[in-house]
Order: C-alpha cells, then structure tokens, then sequence
C-alpha cells in the first residue's frame, strides 16, 4: 500500500504540474491564484487545469504532502467495493441496497444518469416517505415508510429479496421558442414493481441522480453568514427570487443547523452526507448510523452494535469528497462566451446561480479555507415549479423547492461521464432541456430564454460549457 501511495503521488504532481493530455486548456489567463480576473479559477486555490476524463478527480494541488496522502487513501477507501458478511475485506454489504461501492454512483467522482433501455439502476436511486398530516410541524424530517423506510433499495444480498424494482417512462412535452426553434421536454413517468411487501398507495416518491462530489469542501467552507446573504424567503425587495435555507438535523451535534448538501440542502455537513450514503445506498453501518437500513424488515438479521465502517474510513473518505479539485473554467476569453455570460446575467439566472463567493476556515482542512471561488450556486430552497416538483418535503423544503446546484464543472460531464443528462432526474438530454424545465422562481429566466433568437441561446450554452 505504501508503494502504492508513493506511486500515485508521483503521477498526481506529474498531471498538476504539466497537465494530463493536450485538451488542457490554453486560453485560461494562468494557473497564479492572485490573478483571476476572469474567473477562471473556479476552484481559488483548488483549481486544476485539465480538462479531460480524470477531470473531476483530482487531488486539489494546494494539498500538503500529508493532506495528500490523507487525500489518496479516502481515494483508495471511496473506490472500494463491498461484499457480503463474513468476509476479510469490506464485509458488511446489505442486506438491502443500491449499490456496492461509492465510485460505482459517482463514477470518476462525477454526474450519474437514468439508465437506459434495458438498463437496471446504477447511479439513480428514488426517495420515500409518507405524507405529512396538517397537525405536523414543518421543517421535519420526511416520514418514513413502514418496511422500506425512507429509501427504495432495488438490490439485496442473495437469499434476501430486494424491496422493489423501478420501471421509468418517458412521455414528450413539445415546447416551441420565440423563433420557431421546436424543443421536446422529457418527463419521466416511474412505477416501483416487485415489491416485496405492498406499498401504501400515498406513497411520496422522489428520484435523485448522484451529483459530481469535486469542490465539496468549498461549498461547507462558505460561512453560513454568507449564504444566508441571498435568502429573502418573503421576496422583500420584489425581485421574484426568494431563496430560503434549509435547516435538518445534524446527528453529531445532535441540533438543527443548515443544510448544504443533497438536491434539497438536507444534509448539514459531508460527514453525515459519506455516512448517510453509506447506509442509506450500501447497507453499511458507520458510528453516526448503527441501525442497519433494513431495521423493522425481515430482511434484518441482527442488531448490530459495532459500526461496519471505522471512523478512520469515514474520515479519510469525507477528507477525499472535501479536498478533491475543481476544474479551471475554459475559453473565458471566447467573444461568444462572454456575450453568454451577459445574457446568463441579463436572465437573472446569476440571482440563484451566483458566481462569485468567499470561503472562511474549515477545521482541518486548510486547502479549502479562505478562497475566492466560482460555484454558481447560493446553496439556497428555490421554488422551481410544479414541472419539476416531486412532491415531497424535506425538513423546510416543500415539494416544489430545490437546492440551487453549482455549475462549476457543467461543461465538462460529457467529457468525463460520457452524457449530458441534467436536472435532479437526469430527465433533461441536454442543457438547454434543462433551462427550459426552469419554472417558479425561475419563470422569468426561462421565458428570457424562449424570446433570444438562436445566437444568443447558442452563446449562452457556449457559456455554461466554458464552466
């Protein structure tokens, strides 16, 4: 392992220092952190030059050489693959799941999609609870299903049955912009069939796509001081945007705090985010989560006492999500990308996608501190319409809010993960798709971007992929 690391630490300095092949860009101003006048650093100090597949996984070069071994063995640990009980490596898979290893949702730490024709679910997983009650107060967690709990696992170990299995159908929705350009929208359609135990028919459903894990550490370095700069939650200065923030339970410090990861901000730090996936998407128990997933199914064979995951994994694994780089921005000085940048402003898409943020200190993670960053995303509840609602609350979240997502990095999920599906779904085929599904909060954008003539929606979309 130790021949291993030193190996691995060598090709990673090797790629920071010359880049990884010649899709590097050369446009971008240079790799001086003082100088980013553009904003070609997306990721302050974090920020790597190279934009091909390895893009969204690696190291950010700000680490010490500590820091980066710590870095590669959360690597070695995110990559790894679980089996079932007893076994020497890695036991503890199940009995319930969705998949086997956290690499296998967000391959090369980036985007995952719906799966295609004939295809089971890989990196698309669906959301359960049950409706609240009017006499519930708001901003509690969903209400669990009794025997599948808050999450539909389609996979189980063998002689277990999985809860279920998911069908999705799409239907076409035809859209025509203020030129005569035709769009179709895709809106998918889910049926859970196979279940092994009946499900109530109000069942609330909510699908969500694994997000790229880059830049994580930024995104909780930012103070909450500063996110909650953009909320207005009552609109009062009358701009139509009127983001709010969602506060959830934070399990070590046993209060509410705000929520910052997840489609829906319900998740307070990446360390309750690396366990949750653990037990929620894998069935493995970690010291924040000892009850197994399946707990009140006869799927659960044990009640477990000592967590299937040490501290030290789930450390190394959150310094991993926390520290790994974020891709430089590309063609800034293109004129067709900064006349995108314009309309982007001018569409007020910048009011929930902010480009520009400041992070302060995040204990023990020095890399991350104190950076000038470029996310696009106020890490804010906007209200996105009843085309994209799901329907289901999630503490403060209603059933037609979402986390603004950052943009960083959006230009290069083709390249990386080999699809260009957006949105929480995945549903959108393509970028503009997932502009136009934009409504609510969002409906001034979308209706700004319906009346551009070609040009200007291809400008626009040229300015997205420069991100």
């Amino acid at each position: 392992m130790k021949y291993f690391h030193t190996v691995l630490y060598l090709t990673v300095l090797v790629s920071i220092l010359i880049g990884c092949n010649s899709e590097q860009p050369t446009n971008i101003l240079n790799s001086n952190a003082s100088i980013d006048s553009t904003g070609a650093l997306s990721g302050g100090d974090t920020t790597i030059f190279d934009a091909s597949s390895h893009a969204f996984s690696i190291p950010a070069p700000n680490l010490s050489a500590a820091a980066l071994e710590k870095h590669l063995e959360g690597d070695v640990e995110f990559e790894a693959v679980f089996v079932t009980a007893p076994a020497v490596v890695n036991p503890g898979l199940g009995p319930i799941y969705n998949n086997v290893s956290c690499i296998n949702c967000h391959s090369r730490d980036g985007r995952g999609r719906p799966p295609g024709v004939n295809e089971g679910l890989v990196s698309l997983l669906l959301r359960l609870s049950l409706p609240k009650n009017d006499n519930m107060a708001d901003g509690k967690p969903p209400i669990p299903v009794p025997g599948y709990g808050r999450q539909l696992n389609n996979r189980a170990i063998v002689g277990t049955p999985a809860e279920g299995t998911v069908k999705i159908e799409y239907s076409e929705q035809p859209l025509t912009t203020e030129d005569g350009t035709r769009v179709h929208l895709r809106y998918p359609n889910y049926t859970i069939t196979n279940t092994y135990h009946p499900l109530p028919e109000n069942v609330e459903v909510s699908p969500r796509v694994a997000p790229v894990v880059f830049g994580l550490g930024l995104l909780e370095a930012i103070p909450e001081s500063t996110i909650l700069t953009y909320a207005d939650e009552i609109d009062v200065n009358g701009d139509g945007i009127s983001g709010k923030p969602n506060y959830v339970w934070d399990v070590v410090k046993k209060r509410y705090a705000l929520g910052r990861f997840g489609w829906k901000a319900n998740q307070p730090t990446l360390l309750q985010q690396v366990a949750s996936a653990y037990h929620d998407d894998m069935g493995v128990t970690t010291s924040l989560f000892l009850i197994e997933n399946s707990a009140g199914q006869p799927q659960l064979t044990e009640n477990r006492t000592t967590p299937e995951v040490s501290d030290e994994i789930l450390d190394v694994v959150t310094f991993y999500v926390q520290t790994l780089a974020v891709p430089a921005r590309r063609n800034v000085d293109d004129p067709q990308v900064m006349h995108g940048e314009q309309l982007f402003a001018q569409a007020q898409c910048a009011s929930c996608h902010i480009p520009t943020l400041r992070t302060g200190v995040l204990s023990g993670v020095p890399s991350v501190s104190n950076q000038t960053i470029h996310p696009y995303t106020d890490l804010l509840l906007h209200d996105m319409g009843h085309g994209l609602a799901d329907n289901r609350p999630d503490f403060h979240a209603s059933g037609t809010e979402w986390r603004t997502p950052p943009l960083w990095g959006i230009g290069l999920v083709r390249t990386v993960n080999g699809h260009t599906n957006f949105l929480h779904d995945g549903r959108a085929r393509n970028l503009m798709e997932a502009i136009l599904w934009h409504g609510g909060e969002a409906e001034k954008s979308r209706q700004a971007v319906l009346e551009m003539s070609k040009a200007e929606r291809d400008a626009l979309i040229a300015f997205l992929e420069s991100l």
